[in-house]
């Protein structure tokens, strides 16, 4: 059955983000060889469009509208009920992301439809797309499928492999027009952030109230440095101060589904374990034998992570160091 398929796609910092690119693999998946349809809100698109053209899309909506250059709800929103309607499309996917969680339930409750969120997975069974999303803080998985209206749903990031399917993409300048913007954006301040981008990390290394101190996040930001990770950390470690709530991982925090996850003096609160329980491998360090992290790794070390954490980065420095000479 084929299926036109609209794919919003979102740039961060200079690049467009991973979960955009798993968003068009998945638009392959349930098009059934119909027209992939991808939007693009930026100043500068031309960076993007080679790559979105090599994940499928057939024609690109690009808009370097001025009150699109910084998300506002009001001006998202007018943009979108008026490429929707141009597009018609039979699908709408989109990244799990702070921007979207934000204005994918708006956007469906204007439209009327249904919409499914966080979804982190894609099935076809009989000409029918089931989308799976966990539910119960992760304990248990729902299937939900549309059966009218349009296909509305959000992927959680690092949960769908990409694929790359080459096409030449049809470039089109989409000029909506905004009126009565009830919020503008005057100034943006960022807090220094650099290194990888937590939510799509595939290797994380996230410290609970074990590191004691501030310092104690020094250790565990050196191998995250050599694996090309993330740091991220549990509330406790949050609420004692010795990080800033941007790391925290867990059921108010964000929640992550790397490739490896560390959890370094985390004891396992079910919180924590809602944000982080579906990484593919867990690797839990932590002195208490008894501690419940225990029960949903894959891979445990009991010993001080003080001691442990130097100890792994410098077998993985020389680990990879060999790998390259």
């Amino acid at each position: 059955m084929e299926r036109k398929v609209l794919v919003l796609t979102e740039v961060k910092e200079g690049k467009l983000r991973q979960v955009s690119l798993e968003a068009l693999t998945v638009a392959q998946q349930i098009a059934g060889g119909g027209e992939i349809v991808a939007a693009l809100f930026e100043t500068d698109p031309n960076a993007y469009i080679p790559e979105i053209s090599r994940y499928g899309a057939d024609k690109l909506y690009v808009s370097s509208d001025a009150s699109l250059s910084v998300y506002t709800t009001d001006a998202y929103m007018q943009a979108l009920v008026q490429l929707i309607a141009e597009v018609q499309p039979d699908a709408i996917l989109m990244g799990h992301t702070a921007i979207w969680k934000d204005l994918a339930p708006r956007l469906a409750a204007r439209l009327g439809e249904g919409l499914v969120t966080d979804c982190t997975g894609v099935e076809l069974v009989d000409h029918h797309i089931v989308f799976i999303r966990p539910i119960y803080s992760g304990k248990a998985f729902q299937k939900k499928i549309f059966n009218e209206g349009i296909i509305f749903a959000t992927l959680r990031s690092n949960n769908f492999a990409t694929k790359e399917s080459p096409k030449t993409v049809d470039v089109i300048s989409f000029h909506p027009t905004i009126t009565d913007l009830r919020t503008i954006v005057k100034e943006v301040v960022r807090k220094a952030a650099g290194g990888v981008d937590l939510s799509e990390a595939k290797v994380i290394i996230s410290g609970g109230r074990g590191v004691k101190n501030a310092e104690g996040f020094k250790p565990l930001q050196e191998l995250a440095e050599i694996l090309g990770g993330a740091v991220g950390a549990s509330r406790g470690a949050c609420d004692a101060d010795y990080c800033d709530y941007s790391l925290q991982i867990g059921q108010t925090g964000k929640v992550v589904t790397p490739d490896l996850y560390f959890a370094c003096g985390i004891s396992g609160a079910i919180q924590h374990l809602a944000g982080m329980s579906n990484s593919k491998v867990i690797v839990a360090i932590n002195k208490d034998p008894e501690a419940p992290i225990f029960q949903v790794a894959d891979y445990g070390i009991v010993g001080d992570l003080a001691d442990v954490v130097p100890l792994l980065t410098d077998e993985f420095r020389k680990i990879l160091q060999g790998a390259t000479n």
